[in-house]
Protein backbone atom coordinates (compact mmCIF):
# COMPACT_ATOMS: atom_id res chain seq x y z
CA UNK A 1 0.00 0.00 0.00
CA UNK A 2 1.13 3.48 -0.59
CA UNK A 3 -0.44 6.58 0.55
CA UNK A 4 -0.78 9.49 -1.97
CA UNK A 5 -2.20 12.61 -0.29
CA UNK A 6 -5.78 11.14 1.53
CA UNK A 7 -5.57 8.61 -0.55
CA UNK A 8 -4.14 4.44 -0.22
CA UNK A 9 -3.32 2.82 -3.25
CA UNK A 10 -2.68 -0.90 -3.59
CA UNK A 11 -1.72 -2.74 -6.24
CA UNK A 12 -3.54 -5.69 -7.60
CA UNK A 13 -1.50 -8.55 -5.38
CA UNK A 14 -2.35 -6.83 -2.42
CA UNK A 15 -6.07 -6.32 -3.03
CA UNK A 16 -5.70 -10.58 -4.60
CA UNK A 17 -4.15 -11.11 -0.98
CA UNK A 18 -6.64 -9.06 0.79
CA UNK A 19 -9.63 -11.11 -0.58
CA UNK A 20 -7.98 -14.61 -0.94
CA UNK A 21 -5.12 -15.19 1.45
CA UNK A 22 -1.37 -15.26 0.23
CA UNK A 23 -0.38 -17.24 -2.91
CA UNK A 24 0.19 -21.03 -1.48
CA UNK A 25 -3.19 -20.96 0.70
CA UNK A 26 -6.30 -23.06 0.11
CA UNK A 27 -8.47 -19.70 -1.20
CA UNK A 28 -6.03 -18.05 -2.99
CA UNK A 29 -5.30 -21.83 -4.47
CA UNK A 30 -9.10 -21.92 -5.72
CA UNK A 31 -9.59 -18.40 -6.87
CA UNK A 32 -6.48 -18.86 -8.79
CA UNK A 33 -7.63 -22.10 -10.43
CA UNK A 34 -10.83 -20.57 -11.48
CA UNK A 35 -9.45 -17.72 -13.18
CA UNK A 36 -7.25 -20.13 -14.79
CA UNK A 37 -10.28 -22.25 -15.80
CA UNK A 38 -12.37 -19.43 -16.72
CA UNK A 39 -9.54 -18.15 -19.03
CA UNK A 40 -9.52 -21.20 -21.22
CA UNK A 41 -12.93 -21.78 -21.22
CA UNK A 42 -13.05 -18.08 -23.45
CA UNK A 43 -10.21 -19.16 -25.31
CA UNK A 44 -12.46 -22.31 -26.47
CA UNK A 45 -15.32 -20.42 -26.95
CA UNK A 46 -13.33 -17.79 -29.23
CA UNK A 47 -11.74 -20.46 -31.34
CA UNK A 48 -15.28 -22.05 -32.01
CA UNK A 49 -16.65 -18.61 -32.61
CA UNK A 50 -13.57 -17.97 -35.24
CA UNK A 51 -14.09 -21.41 -37.15
CA UNK A 52 -17.38 -20.45 -37.43
CA UNK A 53 -16.78 -17.32 -38.80
CA UNK A 54 -13.98 -18.69 -41.13
CA UNK A 55 -17.01 -21.30 -42.62
CA UNK A 56 -19.30 -18.37 -43.14
CA UNK A 57 -22.07 -19.46 -40.58
CA UNK A 58 -24.43 -17.45 -38.54
CA UNK A 59 -25.03 -18.52 -34.94
CA UNK A 60 -28.37 -19.62 -35.47
CA UNK A 61 -27.32 -22.10 -38.95
CA UNK A 62 -24.03 -23.55 -36.32
CA UNK A 63 -27.25 -24.06 -33.89
CA UNK A 64 -29.28 -25.92 -36.61
CA UNK A 65 -26.05 -28.04 -37.36
CA UNK A 66 -25.63 -28.94 -33.52
CA UNK A 67 -29.49 -29.29 -32.68
CA UNK A 68 -29.49 -26.05 -30.37
CA UNK A 69 -30.37 -22.95 -30.43
CA UNK A 70 -28.70 -19.79 -31.69
CA UNK A 71 -28.55 -18.80 -27.22
CA UNK A 72 -26.99 -21.86 -26.69
CA UNK A 73 -24.23 -20.77 -29.33
CA UNK A 74 -23.91 -17.78 -28.13
CA UNK A 75 -22.85 -19.24 -24.71
CA UNK A 76 -20.45 -21.47 -26.29
CA UNK A 77 -18.66 -18.70 -28.12
CA UNK A 78 -18.72 -16.86 -24.61
CA UNK A 79 -16.69 -19.69 -22.92
CA UNK A 80 -19.98 -20.52 -20.85
CA UNK A 81 -21.88 -23.79 -21.14
CA UNK A 82 -19.14 -25.66 -22.35
CA UNK A 83 -19.39 -29.36 -21.60
CA UNK A 84 -17.21 -32.43 -23.35
CA UNK A 85 -20.58 -33.35 -25.07
CA UNK A 86 -21.25 -29.52 -26.63
CA UNK A 87 -17.79 -29.18 -27.63
CA UNK A 88 -17.94 -32.59 -29.82
CA UNK A 89 -20.85 -31.46 -31.17
CA UNK A 90 -19.48 -27.96 -32.15
CA UNK A 91 -16.19 -29.58 -33.67
CA UNK A 92 -18.67 -32.09 -35.79
CA UNK A 93 -20.64 -29.32 -36.88
CA UNK A 94 -17.92 -27.36 -37.82
CA UNK A 95 -16.53 -30.71 -40.00
CA UNK A 96 -13.25 -29.99 -37.41
CA UNK A 97 -11.59 -33.68 -36.97
CA UNK A 98 -10.74 -34.19 -32.94
CA UNK A 99 -8.53 -36.87 -31.75
CA UNK A 100 -7.23 -37.91 -28.95
CA UNK A 101 -3.41 -38.85 -28.10
CA UNK A 102 -3.86 -41.55 -25.42
CA UNK A 103 -0.69 -42.82 -24.12
CA UNK A 104 0.21 -46.51 -24.80
CA UNK A 105 -2.95 -46.32 -27.62
CA UNK A 106 -2.24 -43.78 -29.65
CA UNK A 107 -4.50 -41.28 -31.25
CA UNK A 108 -8.30 -42.15 -31.39
CA UNK A 109 -10.90 -40.38 -33.38
CA UNK A 110 -13.96 -38.76 -31.40
CA UNK A 111 -15.75 -39.67 -34.95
Amino acid sequence: MRQVGDMKLYNFEELLEEDFGPIGTPERDEFERSVDESVHAYKVGEAIKQARLSKNLTQEQLGERMGVQKSQICRLEKGKSISFSSLTRAFKALGIPLSLDMAGIGKVALW
